[in-house]
C-alpha cells in the first residue's frame, strides 16, 4: 500500500509571508512614488499607502478647485481672469510649487495632488456624462498649471512625455515655407520649431485651421505646443476613465471605498461645504433677535426667502422646512430662547399648550439642548449646506423646504425671482440656462453677484477683502453673511472678514 502526504491548503513556500507573526518583516510591495516635475501626466496609479481620511480629504479639496475652475467657464470668464481668480484658491485647496521653490513638502503636495487626481478619477468614471465632465475640468486645470510652469521645467516635462511628434528640418521648412505661412501665418525671419504630428492627434488644431495638412500629416508650430499636449493629456485622460468603470464595480465591495466615491460623486453637483460655528453668524456685530428677521430676510438666499414667505403667508410650515430654516437661523447668530419665540410669534394660529407639546422640543434638539447621540455635546445639528438641500428627496404637496432653483418650474422661479426684485432679463434668461443643466448653485451665485454688484467692486477696486472671501458660495449662511457684510462695510476691518468659514 502506497503512502500518502497529507494535503495542505497553504503552500509551504508562502507560509512565511502568510504567518501574521512574520508579515511585519516581508518586504513591502508597493512603494512612494517620486515627483520630478511639479506637472503629471497621471499615467501612473498611485503605489503608496495613505490613510482613508486623506483619501477623502484631498479628493474633496481637489473637487473644490475643479468646481470653482467650472463657475469660470459658467460666467464667462477670459483666461486672464480665470487665471487671476484661481490663483489664491489653488493656493489654498491644492498648492503645487515648482522645483526652484526649494520648499520641504513639495514632496507631500505633489503626491496630494497624484492621488486627489486618482481619487475622483475612480468617482467619476461611472458614466458617460461624468467623464466628459471630469477630463473637460482636469484638462483647464492643466491647461492652467503648465501655462504658469517655468519655462526651464516646462521644457523638460514636455520633453519627457516621449510625444509622438518629430521636429520639421530646415530644408523641409524651406521647402514648405509659403505653405507654411499660409496656413499660419509663420514668417520666413522667425527662427521658430515646428513640428509633424499625425493629424488625428490634433482634429482641434485642423478643425481650427491652425496648422498645415500634408499626407495626413499635420505640420504644426511651437505656440501650439501647449494645446497639443493639453490634448494628448485629455485622450490619455479620456481612455483611463474607461478603464477606471471596468473596474468600478470591484470597488464596491469595498465597504469603506464605496460610500467615499459616492460622496463625491454626488458632491460633483455641488462641491461639500462643512460648518463652522462662526461660519455665517453676525451676532458679533448685529444682534438676532425674533423682530428682526423680517428686515435681514433681504440678504437671505432665494431657500430662505422662499421659507420665511410661506411662513408669512400661512402662518405654518411642515417638518422639514421648519427644521431647515431652524438650523439657517441658528447659523447666522439667533439663540434658541429667541428661536423660539420666532416660531411662537410666526405660528400664531394655535395655541400655547399646543405650541409647547409639538413644537418646542424639536426646536431645543436643534440647538443640542435635548437629546442624545449627535446632540450630546450640546452643540446640536448644522445648518444644511447647499449639497444637502441639492441632493435629499424633493419636497411633495404642501412643503417648501430645499433649493427653489432645483424644486420650482422655470416659469415659477422666474415668477419668484422677479417677486424678490431681480428684474434683469439677461439674468433670468442665464438663470434659466443654469437651471435645466443643474448647475442649480452657478444661478444661485448669479443673482447673489447681481444683488451686491456695487459693493463687490468696491471691495476689489479697494482690496477690502482676501480674495478667498469672494469664491463661489456653497452654503445659504455664507450667502447671508457675505451679503450682510457687503451691505455693511464698516462694521469690518480688512482682514477680518471671515465670511467664507462656512465653506471650508
Amino acid at each position: 500500500m502506497l503512502a500518502t502526504r497529507p494535503v495542505t491548503r497553504v503552500d509551504p513556500k508562502r507560509r512565511a509571508v502568510l504567518d501574521p507573526k512574520k508579515r511585519q518583516f516581508a518586504k513591502a510591495q508597493w512603494k512612494e512614488q517620486e515627483y520630478t516635475s511639479r506637472m503629471n501626466f497621471y499615467t501612473i496609479p498611485p503605489t503608496g499607502d495613505i490613510a482613508l481620511e486623506q483619501f477623502e480629504e484631498w479628493g474633496i479639496a481637489r473637487l473644490k478647485v475643479l468646481a470653482e475652475l467650472e463657475s469660470c467657464s459658467y460666467r464667462s470668464r477670459t483666461p486672464e481672469e480665470t487665471a487671476q481668480y484661481m490663483g489664491p484658491i489653488l493656493a489654498k485647496h491644492m498648492p503645487l510649487l515648482s522645483n526652484t521653490s526649494r520648499s520641504s513638502t513639495l514632496n507631500l503636495e505633489r503626491k496630494r495632488d497624484h492621488y486627489s487626481h486618482w481619487t475622483l478619477r475612480l468617482a467619476f468614471s461611472a458614466t458617460e456624462e461624468l467623464r466628459k465632465r471630469f477630463t473637460r475640468l482636469e484638462a483647464q486645470l492643466f491647461r492652467l498649471r503648465l501655462q504658469q510652469d517655468d519655462a526651464r521645467e516646462r521644457r523638460d516635462f514636455i520633453e519627457s512625455l516621449g510625444m509622438n511628434w518629430s521636429t520639421v528640418s530646415d530644408e523641409e521648412k524651406r521647402e514648405l515655407g509659403e505653405n507654411l505661412r499660409k496656413a499660419t501665418g509663420w514668417r520666413k525671419e522667425e527662427e521658430e520649431a515646428w513640428f509633424k504630428v499625425p493629424f488625428e492627434l490634433v482634429t482641434e488644431l485642423v478643425e481650427s485651421r491652425r496648422c498645415y495638412l500634408r499626407a495626413g500629416t499635420a505640420y504644426v508650430h511651437v505656440r501650439e505646443q501647449l494645446g497639443m499636449v493639453v490634448s494628448e493629456f485629455s485622450r490619455r485622460l479620456e481612455a483611463g476613465l474607461e478603464l477606471a468603470a471596468r473596474a468600478l464595480p470591484r470597488m464596491d465591495e469595498d465597504n469603506r471605498l464605496a460610500p467615499i466615491l459616492n460622496h463625491l460623486s454626488k458632491s460633483f453637483t455641488t462641491p461639500d461645504a462643512a460648518y463652522s460655528a462662526d461660519g455665517g453668524s453676525i451676532s458679533d456685530t448685529t444682534a438676532i433677535t425674533a423682530r428682526s428677521i423680517d428686515e435681514l430676510v433681504r440678504f437671505f438666499p432665494l431657500c430662505m426667502q422662499n421659507l420665511h414667505r410661506e411662513l408669512r403667508k400661512n402662518s405654518h410650515l411642515k417638518h422639514y422646512g421648519r427644521l431647515q430654516y431652524t438650523l439657517f437661523l441658528k447659523g447666522i447668530g439667533m439663540d434658541m430662547n429667541e428661536c423660539i419665540a420666532f416660531w411662537r410669534m410666526s405660528f400664531k394660529l394655535i395655541t400655547d399648550d399646543k405650541f409647547k407639546k409639538e413644537y418646542t422640543y424639536n426646536i431645543r434638539h436643534a440647538y443640542g439642548d435635548v437629546g442624545g447621540d449627535a446632540n450630546r455635546r450640546g452643540r446640536g445639528y448644522s445648518p444644511y449646506n447647499c449639497q444637502k438641500l441639492l441632493t435629499e428627496a424633493l419636497p411633495g404637496p404642501g412643503q417648501s423646504h430645499g433649493c427653489p432653483y432645483r424644486t420650482f418650474t422655470p416659469d415659477n422661479l422666474v415668477s419668484l425671482l422677479q417677486a424678490s426684485g431681480i428684474s434683469d432679463q439677461s439674468l433670468l434668461k442665464s438663470i434659466r440656462e443654469d437651471v435645466s443643466k443643474q448647475r442649480y448653485h452657478i444661478a444661485c451665485n448669479r443673482v447673489f453677484e447681481q444683488r451686491n454688484k456695487e459693493q463687490i467692486k468696491k471691495v476689489k477696486e479697494q482690496n477690502l477683502w482676501p480674495a478667498s472671501e469672494l469664491d463661489t458660495i456653497l452654503h445659504p449662511n455664507t450667502y447671508f453673511k457675505r451679503g450682510f457684510l457687503l451691505a455693511n462695510l464698516g462694521l469690518v476691518k480688512s482682514g477680518d472678514v471671515g465670511v467664507d468659514g462656512a465653506s471650508q
